[in-house]
């Protein structure tokens, strides 16, 4: 979903927006992304790691056992720096997000499921030949063309 440094500008973003801890920066994510996308810890809690080891973020004072994270005046600067970047991921994020709560449920992501069961089905079985292949490929093809039309 994300290559390192954006992931790092996503997570410094969320801290700016309200300290947080490693689990419920996954949790804002996956919410953002309606369900879609979930970082998970072994990528988090490292990226969380070089952000403090790069002064851009600082554990906050905490009684709890998980450690809180708030943004530095650094991390402001990086951020401010790289705007037009964080507003682009960000952006990102709302999208995947308000695409998955467009579909989710939806008669279009039932019928995707039922194309997706019939072609394991039809073409998983033994040997197929190419003009079935072609044949399937066409439907699909014309289907597509008709959607485009819509």
């Amino acid at each position: 979903m994300f290559a390192g440094d954006e992931l790092r500008l996503v997570l410094l973003k969320l801290i700016e927006e309200s300290p947080r801890h490693g689990y419920d920066l996954i949790r804002e994510i996956e919410e953002r992304t309606g369900g879609a996308y979930a970082p998970s810890p072994g990528v988090v809690y490292p990226t969380l790691t070089m952000l403090a080891d790069m002064d851009l973020i600082a554990e906050q004072k905490s009684d709890d056992a998980k450690k809180v994270f708030e943004i530095t005046d650094g991390g402001r600067v990086h951020l401010t720096e790289r705007d037009e970047e964080v507003a682009a991921l960000m952006e990102r994020l709302e999208s995947i997000g308000a695409m998955r709560s467009r579909s989710h449920g939806s008669p279009v992501r039932r019928a995707m499921g039922n194309l997706r069961s019939v072609l394991q089905h039809r073409l998983g079985d033994g040997e197929v030949t190419q003009d079935t292949l072609h044949a399937v490929a066409e439907i699909i093809d014309a289907a597509a063309r008709k959607i485009e039309r819509l």
